[in-house]
């Protein structure tokens, strides 16, 4: 098991995987839940969903996450409503999830944490 603490998976940056050796193992996933407590998994994917008070903040929410995720160069799948963004992380390249999702829903919370204290 690895260091699943929101600080320290804030810190790192995501890599390149490969193969289902880099899928991370129900036990794993289940600490790392505890940590990261706004997600949950469906289907195989990491999944939170944010709500906003209103579509101007929701664009504004979506366009920090792609910077984010084009700086990591690990994407999620998005679903954007007037008010709300469901944000859904997985590995494809591992048939699972990775640290590379568990890295980026904490980023993700970071982000969703900042933008919080500027209101």
């Amino acid at each position: 098991m690895g260091d699943f603490s929101a600080s320290f998976l804030q810190q790192q940056r995501c890599k390149a995987l490969r193969g289902p050796a880099h899928r991370l193992s129900d036990a794993d996933l289940k600490t790392a839940l505890s940590e990261l407590k706004n997600w949950h998994i469906m289907q195989g994917e990491l999944v939170r969903e944010l709500t906003f008070k209103d579509y101007y903040r929701s664009i504004a929410f979506v366009n920090a996450l792609a910077y984010i995720a084009n700086a990591q160069d690990h994407h999620p799948d998005l679903s954007v409503h007037y008010n709300r963004v469901q944000v859904r992380f997985s590995t494809h390249d591992v048939g699972g999830l990775s640290m590379n999702d568990l890295i980026c829903a904490a980023k993700v919370d970071a982000l969703v944490a900042d933008a919080a204290s500027l209101t």
